[in-house]
């Protein structure tokens, strides 16, 4: 038999280890709501919202802007499936994703991918999709702002990015009209940057909380 001398860092190794294996989760997972502003309903997806999905994946504006690949209704509805299940947020990589609702129907949606967790640089990256025949009524502006609110009041998050493919002039167009600036230029993609103050909220909350400390 070989005994072990008690080793009083083991303790701590283990927990580095496991720490470098397990991405940081956020001390409370932040979970999807509905958000309502003036003209529209932000909500988690649901099945029932199949008609709504299908002209979405037929819109090839869409496709092209996202990178989208042509999808069987099978595969298609596969798609619809996994929206309804990101709604919550903990750990980096997580999705979240609200349909954004108009008279009843879907006319696209906004999300959140969770990158970083550390309260200091919590990072988020922000997308949004909307269907073409309700483009130019100022839809996207109002469902994308109201999801960076939900970003930096609920998520708490320092910096809110936005990934969007180089010939994609009308989702630079909206970042910039909702404040981002741009960060980086790879060519392919350009990155755009947000923070609270740059977005013009007042995030009161925050504010409380650093006079408390």
């Amino acid at each position: 038999m070989i005994a072990l001398s008690h080793d009083p860092s083991g303790g701590r190794l283990l927990a580095s280890l496991r720490a470098l294996r397990e991405p940081p989760a956020l001390r409370e997972a932040v979970v999807a709501r509905e958000l309502r502003t003036p003209r529209l309903l932000l909500r988690p997806y649901r099945l029932t919202d199949q008609a709504d999905w299908m002209r979405i994946e037929g819109d090839e504006r869409i496709r092209c802007g996202l990178g989208w690949p042509p999808r069987t209704e099978r595969e298609a509805l596969r798609h619809l499936r996994d929206r309804t299940r990101h709604r919550a947020l903990s750990v980096p990589g997580d999705l979240l994703v609200l349909a954004v609702e108009r008279d009843g129907h879907v006319i696209g949606d906004v999300s959140l991918h969770l990158r970083t967790t550390a309260a200091e640089t919590r990072t988020a990256e922000i997308g949004w999709l909307q269907l073409t025949s309700a483009c130019g009524h100022g839809y996207a502006t109002e469902a994308a702002r109201a999801m960076l609110e939900f970003a930096f009041r609920d998520l708490e998050a320092a910096l809110v990015t936005a990934v969007i493919d180089s010939t994609n002039a009308t989702s630079a167009a909206l970042a910039a009209r909702l404040g981002f600036l741009p960060a980086q230029d790879t060519g392919r993609r350009r990155t755009f940057v947000l923070t609270a103050v740059s977005a013009g909220l007042t995030l009161v909350q925050n504010a409380q909380r650093c006079e408390e400390r």
